[in-house]
């Protein structure tokens, strides 16, 4: 607590794709072992160290336990702000890596080996709470932006536009934002598939099932002392709706204890129009993801930078940004896994990825 804390930072390499295979694409990224990974190609030939590796052969389960996701986990339940965000070029695997499979729903569940870091650590967030034995609320909200508009996932009816709002006790929020609260593994799940089915996206060139928006998942954690308890009406059973301000009213407030959060960004991914093969507003929505993702870069080449040099961070350049400040640079617990392609044909892309995730290997906070 207080003490500088660097950015966790981990690589996963996804397997060549059949079309990839088909049309004779090499694999030109090989891991090294202890963290380190060799990109060898035509007038590209560079060696990059991360956190950990995992390969196209790793496991969900692997990813998970390796990552560090299990303690960031713990350290939400202790009243951390955490969170884990996954980036990468289109089709790298990310939506993969945090939920598994996208054909899954509701009636049709995917198998337990294919589950993403997002169920995994929800089943790990209600056993902790469960053996600490622990007052726990939960609570979750589910956003997207899309086109620089930041939109909730859980609201029923039409997606609208919510403003996003500054204060000093905290920082960068979104007002109105639907807070769900749940005490199982199915409603939350529930919440997360629902809301995943309303996210923006559409098909093109390079991938089938494109993310056109950056998605926030955020699991609310508060304990309460043991003499607290709900006040009439506010019973514990199934899910309960909330609207989030600045100050809005918790369970418990009348005896706080702590307060975490585990937050999930699934980031759209970059891509280069003339590659996807995008027109017309596929190319208006292709233009703000890589706006905004040029935004996180250039706040995360300033925050690498030692704290002496370092020069006005443009936090407020995009959507994405304001709303990662505290993560980024501030006094969260941040963990990225870098997605990349192993395609010859994806080296520009690859090595992009891979220089970003360099940098925000020296981004440094204050938990």
């Amino acid at each position: 607590e207080g003490r500088e804390t660097r950015l966790r930072v981990v690589l996963r390499v996804r397997p060549l794709t059949c079309t990839e295979t088909r049309r004779g694409d090499r694999q030109v990224v090989h891991s090294l072992g202890d963290g380190a990974v060799h990109v060898s190609a035509a007038r590209h030939d560079a060696t990059f160290g991360f956190s950990a590796v995992f390969d196209a052969g790793a496991s969900q389960e692997a990813v998970f336990e390796g990552s560090g996701m299990r303690q960031l986990v713990e350290l939400a339940i202790d009243g951390f702000s955490c969170t884990v965000f996954a980036f990468g070029q289109t089709g790298s695997g990310k939506t993969y890596t945090l939920m598994g499979p996208l054909a899954q729903s509701e009636t049709q569940p995917a198998s337990p080996a294919l589950l993403g870091l997002m169920q995994r650590s929800f089943t790990c967030l209600l056993e902790q709470s469960r053996s600490r034995g622990s007052d726990l609320a939960l609570s979750a909200s589910y956003l997207e932006i899309y086109n620089e508009q930041v939109r909730d996932l859980l609201s029923p009816g039409p997606a609208c536009a919510l403003p996003l709002r500054w204060s000093k006790t905290r920082g960068f929020y979104v007002e109105n934002q639907l807070r769900v609260d749940f005490e199982s593994l199915e409603t939350i799940v529930s919440l997360l598939l629902q809301g995943s089915q309303r996210r923006r996206t559409s098909a093109h060139a390079l991938n089938r099932h494109s993310s056109r928006s950056h998605a926030l998942l955020t699991i609310h954690v508060r304990s309460r002392a043991v003499s607290a308890h709900p006040a009439p009406g506010e019973g514990w059973g199934g899910p309960r709706a909330q609207r989030g301000g600045a100050n809005s009213p918790r369970l418990g407030d009348a005896c706080p204890s702590k307060q975490g959060t585990l937050c999930f960004v699934d980031l759209a991914g970059s891509e280069r129009v003339k590659e996807t093969g995008s027109s017309g507003e596929l190319s208006v929505e292709a233009n703000n993801i890589n706006r905004s993702l040029l935004a996180l870069g250039h706040c995360i080449s300033l925050l690498a930078k030692p704290r002496g040099k370092r020069v006005h961070i443009p936090y407020r350049d995009s959507k994405l940004t304001r709303l990662l400040a505290r993560s980024l640079g501030g006094s969260g617990i941040t963990l990225m896994v870098a997605c990349i392609s192993p395609s010859s044909r994806c080296i520009s892309e690859t090595l992009s990825t891979l220089h970003y995730a360099s940098r925000a290997r020296r981004v440094t906070t204050r938990p």
